[in-house]
């Protein structure tokens, strides 16, 4: 049997690629395709020529979510286990030190759904759909609705949760769950693009702008800023952020050191 994952980098561009690699199923996220998935996102954060990572699907689905045949007939801790491995992996997704694209070329579905929701960024074919329909059988989506409404907001997500309708990428940009969409002959130069220009930047400065993003979204201003300001500081004495204000002062390129 062919690995569910497979990877593929760019090295003159600095892009790490994760594809999801079962089209003939939809690409379910099956409990060894989360799995690596995990593997590969870790491996690629501590490879420093890796800038950017691209989370990527074969066939015309980027994923239908969880594979529910792994569901079926299984006791209560079998269950957490599969939810435990999404939630290491939806984690590991943000924790990981690159910026993460979702490169969504189909129906990104439930747990697909979350994965999307869980990248730093998202862009979309314009035939792509999003969705959580697992109200409809009898299992609500209450895993992807943890990244989804950190998305899209509470009545919106409340909305694709209780009627499991999907929405169209164009309604997924204007919710906040996509950052750009594309015509389907375009998304591979469109993430490419994004990625290029992202890669441009300081891999220091890029994974602590990351974590911090993480780290103060969801506190009272007060401590935002208190943390942000120990942060900013913090950035502010490394090398690349010195060589960086150097370089703009002096309008020249600046050689970045990652360190």
């Amino acid at each position: 049997m062919d690995t569910p994952v497979r990877t593929e980098i760019d090295p003159a561009a600095g892009v790490a690629t994760v594809v999801l690699g079962r089209p003939d199923q939809r690409n379910p996220l099956s409990v060894n395709m989360m799995r690596g998935v995990t593997a590969a996102l870790r491996t690629f954060a501590d490879d420093e020529s890796v800038r950017v990572v691209v989370i990527a699907a074969d066939g015309p689905a980027f994923s239908a979510g969880h594979d529910l045949s792994e569901m079926i007939d299984r006791d209560i801790e079998d269950e957490r286990v599969i939810f435990e491995v999404c939630t290491e992996m939806m984690d590991t997704v943000q924790e990981i030190p690159q910026p993460v694209i979702a490169a969504v070329q189909g129906p990104a579905i439930a747990a697909g759904c979350q994965l999307a929701a869980s990248c730093d960024l998202v862009v979309a074919s314009s035939n792509a759909v999003f969705g959580t329909p697992g109200v409809r059988i009898g299992l609500f989506c209450s895993t992807p609705m943890v990244a989804l409404s950190r998305s899209v907001g509470r009545k919106r997500a409340m909305q694709m949760l209780l009627t499991g309708e999907t929405i169209d990428a164009a309604t997924a940009a204007e919710w906040g769950l996509v950052n750009i969409v594309a015509p389907p002959y375009q998304l591979d130069a469109r993430v490419h693009e994004l990625a290029a220009r992202i890669a441009e930047a300081s891999p220091l400065t890029l994974a602590i702008g990351k974590q911090a993003f993480y780290r103060q979204i969801d506190l009272p201003q007060d401590e935002a800023y208190e943390l942000m300001t120990e942060t900013m500081a913090t950035n502010a004495v490394t090398f690349d952020a010195q060589e960086g204000m150097s370089a703009f002062l002096e309008k020249r390129k600046p050689l970045w050191k990652g360190k």
